[in-house]
């Protein structure tokens, strides 16, 4: 628990892909362009989607060509297939991400493919991307439990991890997407994963929907996981996923860290600002506990 921990910032994508209420790409750029100023390693800027499915999404060129870029940070997009990649690698995208499901049900929903064939999907997109020089991460859907299906093997998980890995991609962010993960089977899952692949390999993406992501990092950390995603002001869901609330939010991670005297690189204070702003751009109150308090009563001193 004394190596630096890495917070991966996905609230540009996976926290505004559910909101109703478009966002301004004005407002996008801004959003990312107050992250970087936090100090994030990495911030997940958009996705290069169908924008029929996921309209949110649909100015992803847009906001690339409009952010600032820093060179200390990777700025990195969603692509769910070739068409994708083109259109990332036009707007100067250098990181992309893949995702793909860990039940066949969730699968056909997202991207509407069966595992084996977003595999091979991936396979294409992975090879072009990593000739191009671009560096590839991925996501595993549905890894602590399914909307569809209900609980998932972690044999299954860790069997479709490693195919990611073989992929390509440098790490796997192992994801509960619908937030039914509780600690103990974060050790049970995560256990499972280590005897199979590195833990330098694995990240872990937690929603807030029964309020254990918090929880559940307090118990990934001592296993050696130090890669965490989050979004700023709990924002997220999935519109494939039915009762999908927000992810992890990130203030409320980086104050637990900060508390555990664990370096994140990240300013509490300037996450704070992020949220602040995208708090006003959208038309409901954000789910982040810490963002709530700072509302009420301001910053601790």
């Amino acid at each position: 628990m004394s190596q630096r921990i890495t917070v991966v910032e996905v609230g540009p994508r996976d926290g505004l892909q559910n909101e109703a209420a478009l966002v301004p790409t004005a407002d996008k750029v801004a959003f990312v362009d107050l992250l970087t100023a936090a100090g994030f390693p990495m911030i997940e800027v958009s996705a290069f989607v169908n924008p029929k499915r996921v309209p949110q999404m649909a100015d992803a060129a847009e906001v690339f060509a409009g952010i600032a870029r820093r060179p200390t940070i990777r700025y990195s997009a969603l692509v769910p297939n070739l068409a994708g990649l083109d259109r990332a690698a036009a707007a100067g995208v250098a990181d992309i991400a893949v995702f793909a499901a860990s039940t066949e049900t969730f699968s056909r929903k997202n991207i509407n493919q069966s595992i084996d064939d977003s595999l091979r999907t991936y396979t294409e997109v992975c090879a072009r991307a990593l000739s191009g020089g671009m560096r590839v991460r991925g996501y595993l859907s549905t890894a602590f439990g399914c909307p569809y299906e209900g609980p998932v093997s972690p044999t299954t998980v860790s069997r479709l991890t490693e195919r990611l890995l073989e992929l390509g991609v440098y790490e796997v962010a192992v994801s509960d997407t619908i937030g039914v993960a509780h600690p103990g089977q974060v050790r049970e899952v995560v256990g499972h994963l280590l005897e199979r692949v590195p833990v330098q390999r694995l990240a872990l993406h937690f929603h807030d929907t029964r309020g254990m992501a918090a929880a559940n990092v307090l118990a990934a950390l001592p296993l050696g996981v130090t890669t965490f995603d989050a979004s700023t002001g709990g924002l997220g869901g999935c519109p494939f996923a039915p009762g999908a609330a927000g992810n992890l939010a990130t203030e409320d991670l980086i104050y637990m860290l900060d508390g555990l005297g664990l370096d994140t690189g990240v300013s509490l204070a300037a996450v704070n600002e992020a949220s602040r702003f995208i708090g006003g751009r959208i038309d409901h109150r954000l789910p982040s506990r810490y963002a709530q308090a700072v509302a009420a009563s301001g910053p601790l001193s």
